[in-house]
C-alpha cells in the first residue's frame, strides 16, 4: 500500500493569518497521525509565511510516525535538518519567494551541486528524495546524483486528469518505470486529491508515498480531518 504523508503548511498558513497559536500546529500533526496518516510534511520558507523553523524542532519529538521535510537546500535549511534529523528530505528547486512548488529539478544541469547536498544528508542517516518531473533524461541523472528516491510532481496529471485520465498519467508510468530500472525509490505530490488519486496509485507502480497538503486540509473543512484522512486512505487501497 503507498503510504500517506500528510502536509501541514496549510494549517500553519492558517495560524499565521489570525496570529496566536490557533489552529496548533503540533497538535494537528498529532491528529493527522492519531487519525491514520503514515507521515507528517512540512515545507519551511525563508520568510516563514507557513510553517516556522520553530514549528520544525517542536514536531520532531513528538511525531511517532516518518517525518518529511522539504525544501531549498539553502545553508539555513541545511542547518535546520541537520539539528532536526528527520526521516527524509524533500529537495526542492524553488526560489524564495516562489507561493508553491511548481518545477522540478534540472539534475543535469544542477547534479553536482544536489550531489554534494546529498552527500551531507547520507552523512547525517537522513534518506534524500528529489522532486522531479517526468523527463527519463532526468530521473537517470538523479540516479547520479546519490539520491535515495525522487518525488514525481504531479500537477500536469492534476490538471489533465479531467479530460483524459489516460493520457495524463501516460508520463508518469513510464517515469516510475525508469526510475525503477535506475534503482531509484518513487514518491509523488502536488494537487493530488480525492478525485485524481485512485487512478494515479492504481497505475503508477513501485509508488511507496504520496505526500498531500492542500487538498487534504480543503477537504477536512467539509468532513473532518479524521474522516478526510480515512477517505484518502481508502483510495491508496
Amino acid at each position: 500500500m503507498t503510504r500517506l504523508s500528510v502536509n501541514i503548511n496549510k494549517v500553519a498558513t492558517l495560524r499565521n493569518a489570525r496570529g496566536g497559536n490557533l489552529p496548533d500546529v503540533v497538535k494537528a500533526a498529532i491528529n493527522c497521525e492519531k487519525f491514520g496518516a503514515q507521515g507528517i510534511t512540512v515545507h519551511p520558507r525563508p520568510d516563514e509565511r507557513h510553517i516556522r523553523y520553530q514549528d520544525v524542532r517542536k514536531l520532531k519529538p513528538v511525531l511517532t510516525t516518518e517525518f518529511n521535510i522539504e525544501g531549498y537546500p539553502s545553508e539555513k535549511f541545511l542547518k535546520l535538518v541537520n539539528e532536526v534529523k528527520p526521516a527524509q528530505v524533500t529537495l526542492v528547486p524553488d526560489p524564495p519567494n516562489t507561493l508553491t512548488s511548481n518545477a522540478g529539478w534540472n539534475t543535469v544541469k544542477h547534479k553536482d551541486f544536489l550531489k554534494n547536498i546529498i552527500a551531507q544528508l547520507k552523512d547525517q542517516g537522513i534518506r534524500s528524495s528529489i522532486f522531479i518531473e517526468t523527463d527519463p533524461e532526468m530521473i537517470k541523472e538523479a540516479a547520479n546524483t546519490g539520491t535515495d528516491r525522487v518525488e514525481l510532481y504531479t500537477e500536469p496529471y492534476a490538471a489533465m486528469y479531467n479530460t483524459d485520465p489516460k493520457k495524463a498519467v501516460e508520463p508518469f508510468v513510464k517515469a516510475a518505470k525508469v526510475a525503477n530500472e535506475c534503482g531509484l525509490e518513487l514518491n509523488a505530490g502536488h494537487d493530488l486529491n480525492l478525485d485524481n488519486l485512485k487512478y494515479f496509485v492504481q497505475n503508477v507502480p513501485n509508488l511507496l508515498e504520496v505526500s498531500i497538503g492542500h487538498a487534504l486540509i480543503c477537504d477536512s473543512l467539509y468532513y473532518g480531518l479524521e474522516n478526510t484522512i480515512q477517505l484518502y486512505l481508502r483510495q491508496l487501497k
